[in-house]
C-alpha cells in the first residue's frame, strides 16, 4: 500500500491566496462606478443624437447647428472648470495640487486637427462616442476603432521623430 500524505498549506499561504481573491473582487467594485458612468455617458450620447452619423454630416456640412450646440457648450463648460480649479486652487480627491501646464503651439496641432477632422468626417465617428455606437448596434463601426488603435500606435512608434 503506498503512503500518500497531503500537507495542508500552511496558514501565510492561505491568507495570502484569501487576500488575493479579495483584491480581485474589490478591483471591480472599485471600476463599477467607471462603468456605470461610461454606461450613462453612452446613453445620453445615444439620446442627444450625438453618435448619429447623419447629424455629424449636417455639421460638416454646414446643414444643422445641433453638434455646434454640444460641442460649443462642452467648451464653454471646460473654459469655465479651468477658470474654477484656478481661482479656487481646486485639489483632487487625495488632497493633491491640480496644475495645469501652459501649452506651446506649434503647427503639428494644426496638421493633427485636420487629420482628426478628415478622419471624422470620412467615418462618421468622433473616437469618444465610438463604443456608443458599437453598443448601439453599428457594429460596421469597429472598422473605425480598429483604424482609431492602429492610428494611435502608429503615433506612438513614431513620436519620437516627429516635431513636437
Amino acid at each position: 500500500m503506498e503512503n500518500t500524505t497531503t500537507q495542508s498549506p500552511d496558514s501565510t499561504t492561505v491568507l495570502l491566496q484569501d487576500r488575493k481573491r479579495k483584491q480581485q473582487g474589490n478591483i471591480f467594485y472599485r471600476h463599477l462606478k467607471f462603468l456605470l458612468a461610461g454606461i450613462v455617458f453612452g446613453i445620453l450620447l445615444i439620446k442627444g443624437e450625438v453618435i448619429s452619423w447623419f447629424r455629424i454630416q449636417e455639421m460638416f456640412r454646414l446643414q444643422s447647428f445641433h453638434m455646434y450646440g454640444i460641442i460649443g457648450s462642452a467648451i464653454v463648460t471646460g473654459m469655465i472648470s479651468i477658470l474654477l480649479i484656478k481661482k479656487f486652487r481646486i485639489k483632487t480627491i487625495n488632497k493633491e495640487e491640480i496644475v495645469i501646464p501652459p501649452k506651446k503651439f506649434h503647427k503639428g496641432y494644426i496638421y493633427g486637427g485636420l487629420i482628426f477632422g478628415f478622419g471624422w468626417a470620412i467615418t462618421g465617428a468622433c473616437p469618444g462616442p465610438l463604443f456608443a455606437q458599437i453598443g448601439s448596434g453599428a457594429t460596421v463601426v469597429i472598422v473605425t476603432l480598429v483604424s482609431a488603435i492602429v492610428g494611435t500606435w502608429t503615433y506612438g512608434y513614431f513620436k519620437e521623430r516627429l516635431p513636437h
